[in-house]
Formats: C-alpha cells, sequence, structure tokens
C-alpha cells in the first residue's frame, strides 16, 4: 500500500519469575495483539516485539526462596511463558530475553554512549544493606509501610496496594525481604540519570503535544511526576544478577533492570532485523515510524518518563507515539496476586479449557480495564461464553450454513432483487470495517469488539425478520430466500475477516468453513459481493461450545484452595 504506515509495536516484558495471567493478558497483551493484526491487515509495515525480562529481583527472590540458581528460574519460565503467548495466538514477530548475549551488549552500548556523552551524573550516597546477608538491597528486597496508603507489604519501588511509585528511603519500618532484619545502612556510589534536567521537555512533549491523544490516566499519572518535581535515578545497583556495568573495576554492580529491560525492545529488534535482513534502524530512528507502548498503569512512569528520557538523551531515536496504558484487572472482586496464587494462570487455562483460546481472549477484551478497574469472574466468563459467543456469533453462522447446506447442498445461492432490510443490512456490512478500524486506531477496544458483535446481532435479526425457513417453502419465494441466504454469507465472510484480530482461531475456522481463496484484507470486508453465486461451501464445524456449570464450579473451587 502507497499510503500505508509503519509502526514499532511493543509490549511491556513480563518477568521470567512466574507464568502469565489474565491480568497480563487484558492489560497488555491482548490489545496489542488486536493492534498489531489489525494494523498488518490493512497494509501497515509492522514489528510486534517482546521478549522475557530476565533481570529483576522478583527472579533472584525466587532462586533465593527455592535455593536455585536465577538461570534455572528464567530458563523455565522464559519457555513456559513463550509456549503458553504461542498457543494464545499472540503474534509476536519476536519474543526475545534479556539474558541473551546480543541483548548485554546492546545495553552495555547504550550504557556506554550515554556515560561518554556526560549524560550521567556519579553519586555516593547511603543505601540500605543487609548485615545477615552482607549485601546492599535493591528496591525489590526492601518491604515496609506505604507511606500514601498505610499497607504494610509495601515494596521499595512501588505500594503493590495504591499503585505509588516509591523510594526505598520513603517506606516506614523498612526491612529486609531475605532475612526479615532491620536494616543498617552503607555507602556505595552509582551512576543516575539526571531526570530533572529533563522537565522542561518532557512537560511540553506530554502535556502539552500528547496530552489530548493520549489516555487520560497516562497524562494525569505522567502530570503527577512532573509537577512533584522529577530528580535523578539511579541507572546502576549492587547486584550480582543482569547486565554487568561496562566500565573497568567496577565488581557486583549492574545495570538497574529499569534501564535495561525497556533496550531489550531495542535488542530484540536488532535480532529480528538480522534474522530477516533487513536495517533495524527504520525501526527505531525513522521519524516516519510510529513507536507503541502496550503497557499496564504500573508501568506509565517508565514508559513515558524514563525510557524517553534515555531515548533523547542518546540523540537519534524516536519517541511514543502512544502509550495507552491499562488499568488494573481483579479476579472475583480481589486484586491478582502471584505470591497468593490468587490468579487465572494462562498455561493452566488452556489444558482446563482446551481449543477454547478465543473465548478467554473475547471476555478479556469486552471486558478490559480500558479507563478503569475491572472484575473478571467466572461466572460472567460462562455467560460472555454461552449468550454472546455461542447464542449470537455461533447461532447465527450455524444457522446460514446449514440452510445452505439444506437448500442449495452447500451451494452459495444467487442475489436477486433487493429490497429495504436487504438494503439496511448491506449498508452495516460496508460501514463495519471502518468503525471497527477507527476504534481500534483510537485504542478503545472494547467499543471495537461490541461493533463486530453488533453485525452478527444484526445477522441474527435479519434472519428472525425474514424467515428463509418458511419463504423456501412457498413456491414463489424461491429467489427471495436465495437473496436473503446470498447476503447471509457475505455477513459471515465479513465477520471472518473482522474477528481475526480479536478472535484469530474462529477467523481461521471461518475462512475453512467458507472454503474461500479471496482476499482477505480488511477492506475486503466492505465487500457485499466476496463470495460468488455457485460458490460450494464446507459443512459447518462448531464455532464455540456452552461452558457446563460444572466446569466453572471446579475453576471457582480450585481458586478456594490456592
Amino acid at each position: 500500500m502507497s499510503d500505508s504506515s509503519r509502526f514499532t509495536i511493543t509490549a511491556a516484558l513480563p518477568y521470567a519469575n512466574g507464568p502469565i495471567h489474565i491480568g497480563h493478558l487484558a492489560g497488555v497483551y491482548i490489545p496489542a495483539d488486536i493492534f498489531a493484526r489489525y494494523k498488518r491487515k490493512i497494509g501497515d509495515d509492522v514489528l510486534y516485539v517482546c521478549g522475557s525480562d530476565e533481570h529483576g529481583v522478583p527472579i533472584t527472590i525466587k532462586a533465593k526462596k527455592n535455593n536455585i540458581n536465577p538461570q534455572d528460574v528464567i530458563d523455565k519460565y522464559h519457555k513456559m511463558i513463550e509456549n503458553s503467548f504461542l498457543e494464545f495466538g499472540i503474534s509476536f514477530d519476536i519474543y526475545d530475553r534479556t539474558s541473551n548475549k546480543e541483548h548485554h551488549i546492546v545495553a552495555q552500548e547504550f550504557f556506554k554512549k550515554l556515560q561518554n556523552d556526560n549524560k550521567f551524573i556519579e553519586k555516593t550516597t547511603e543505601e540500605y544493606y543487609d548485615e545477615k546477608e552482607k549485601t546492599f538491597l535493591a528496591d525489590r528486597y526492601i518491604k515496609g509501610t506505604c507511606p500514601i496508603c498505610g499497607y504494610d507489604d509495601a515494596y521499595g519501588d512501588q505500594c503493590e496496594k495504591c499503585g505509588t511509585s516509591l523510594e526505598p528511603s520513603e517506606l516506614k519500618n523498612p526491612q529486609s525481604a531475605l532475612s526479615g532484619e532491620k536494616l543498617t545502612k552503607k555507602e556505595t556510589s552509582h551512576w543516575y540519570l539526571p531526570l530533572e534536567k529533563h522537565e522542561e521537555w518532557l512537560k511540553n512533549w506530554i502535556l502539552k503535544e500528547n496530552g489530548s491523544r493520549w489516555k487520560s490516566n497516562v497524562v494525569g499519572q505522567c502530570k503527577s511526576w512532573i509537577e512533584s518535581g522529577l530528580k535523578a535515578r539511579a541507572v546502576t545497583r549492587d547486584l550480582d544478577w543482569g547486565v554487568k556495568v561496562p566500565i573497568d573495576n567496577q565488581t557486583g554492580k549492574v545495570l538497574y533492570v529499569w534501564f535495561d529491560a525497556p533496550i531489550g525492545y531495542i535488542s530484540a529488534t536488532k535480532i529480528w532485523a538480522k534474522n530477516n535482513n533487513v536495517n533495524w534502524e527504520t525501526y527505531w530512528k525513522d521519524s516516519k515510524t510510529k513507536l507503541i507502548h502496550f503497557i499496564g498503569k504500573d508501568n506509565i512512569v517508565f514508559h513515558c518518563i524514563i525510557f524517553p528520557a534515555m531515548l533523547k538523551s542518546y540523540g537519534d531515536f524516536i519517541l511514543p507515539e502512544n502509550v495507552p496504558a491499562n488499568e488494573f484487572l481483579n479476579l472475583e472482586g480481589q486484586k491478582i496476586s502471584t505470591s497468593k496464587n490468587w490468579a487465572v494462570w494462562l498455561h493452566e487455562y488452556l489444558v482446563d479449557f482446551p481449543n477454547q483460546q478465543d473465548v478467554l481472549r473475547y471476555v478479556l477484551c469486552i471486558n478490559a480495564p480500558e479507563n478503569k478497574d475491572n472484575d473478571f469472574t467466572w461466572l460472567d466468563f460462562q455467560a460472555r461464553n454461552n449468550n454472546e459467543l455461542v447464542a449470537i456469533l455461533g447461532n447465527f453462522i450455524n444457522r446460514v450454513f446449514v440452510l445452505c447446506h439444506k437448500y442449495w447442498d452447500g451451494k452459495v445461492p444467487a442475489k436477486n432483487n433487493l429490497e429495504e432490510v436487504d438494503k439496511n443490512i448491506i449498508l452495516q456490512i460496508e460501514s463495519t470495517p471502518k468503525k471497527i478500524g477507527d476504534f481500534i486506531g483510537d485504542y478503545k477496544f472494547r467499543f471495537a469488539l461490541q461493533t463486530l458483535m453488533d453485525l452478527a446481532r444484526s445477522g441474527n435479526k435479519y434472519l428472525a425478520d425474514t424467515e428463509p425457513w418458511k419463504l423456501f417453502k412457498q413456491p414463489d419465494q424461491k429467489e427471495r430466500t436465495e437473496t436473503i441466504l446470498n447476503i447471509a454469507i457475505q455477513i459471515t465472510a465479513s465477520l471472518a475477516i473482522l474477528c481475526e484480530p480479536f478472535m484469530p482461531f474462529t477467523s481461521k475456522k471461518l475462512k475453512q468453513m467458507l472454503n474461500s481463496n479471496n482476499s482477505s484484507d480488511w477492506a475486503s470486508a466492505s465487500n457485499i459481493n466476496q463470495i460468488n453465486e455457485g460458490h460450494l461451501l464446507n459443512s459447518p464445524q462448531l464455532l464455540f461450545a456452552k461452558i457446563e456449570d460444572e466446569q466453572i464450579e471446579n475453576q471457582i473451587n480450585k481458586l478456594k484452595k490456592s
């Protein structure tokens, strides 16, 4: 396409210290996947990048708890996460990992460039030290009482209850997450990114240039941070696990994970570009490329303030076009908690509900926490499947195929004279692709999916209003019946294309049932002559199965036991 655009789409790197759960999916990976799939369908040049974040403190905590090496932890969970994403239909162009040698090289070069250009300041400070463990403690190793909400189990970098980003020094009653001991302080030297020097341009860029386009929750959190005054932030820390600081005589120091993790997007791009014989810089340094970060709200500051300051300091990188962060998804009225095993894990879902990836994709999108925290319940999951996917979309498709096979041996009948009811549904077929596309382009994925389901609802109503099964019994109504079923098949062909970003497995099944080799780019979904008269359809398959009460009870009981 001559007027196509180029997009570098990133999805937040999941920590490789545990499996993926529905909160991750609803907040980041499903919206990012819908966006990437749609952009490909309209002919845009898309690079969709992700990978495992393998240097975070959660990894070392997990290793310590289980008395194993951090490498054992990341190898286990990286593979589990990668396989789960693949089976769930998340269409990354590359899923990398930050333990890769290539990533270490890229991250170290990034640090060296900024250090050589005097973009850092070096400071000696007193940091928390665990005398029992004989180690300086990174923020995630420090727990205490949140100064904002009073939560007793807040981490040194963030309170997981109220979501506030913190410094360890702000915690009340700080103690070691390793030993449980009270902490002392010792002197240590580190490099810092002086965010205060970036305050003015960040304020203009975020609040003036992007304030009206970005989501209000994103702009609001950035505004709050900037107005409270930006401070220098350490880019190194005292740890053995991570990307080594590339300066001679600096043992026991690594790049802070918040610094090295977003560079993972760039290192993954370099690996992908090398494998595909393209220039990686096109996706990170060409002003025609749009960089979109999909994240949860706990990552807003890193992707809207800190990473852009890093990119700007480097000099020739593009800045994000948008950062459509979602709020949090709760589970059965409670906050999802990995440590308490209060979660629906993707790898377990794929076992418990085989070949039902699209049901979860649908439910998590239609109920996504786009503007406020939302709640996932198993009863709602069952109701959405049975009352919407089975009763609306699945029912419409099944009726159309059964009638075509019953009356015309599976051959598509002719389209004859059109009546007002036909013209109205044709107008909806023609207008729906643009409506859905506009919603996706505005990051309103719930509205986009609702619009898709509205077309299926209209298809059901069209059949109910015209009653082709009654008309077929009347000798003089054969042509009328043909027209109705032809239009119903065109609706089906349109749905097969339009549901691909949301429910790719369903889209594939529908295309197989249609037995169609027609072009399936987005624009063709508005074509009301996609499937020709006389074309032979394949036999119908059941798109969605009813979910029984027993299955839901099993899931609720599993949660209660956890």
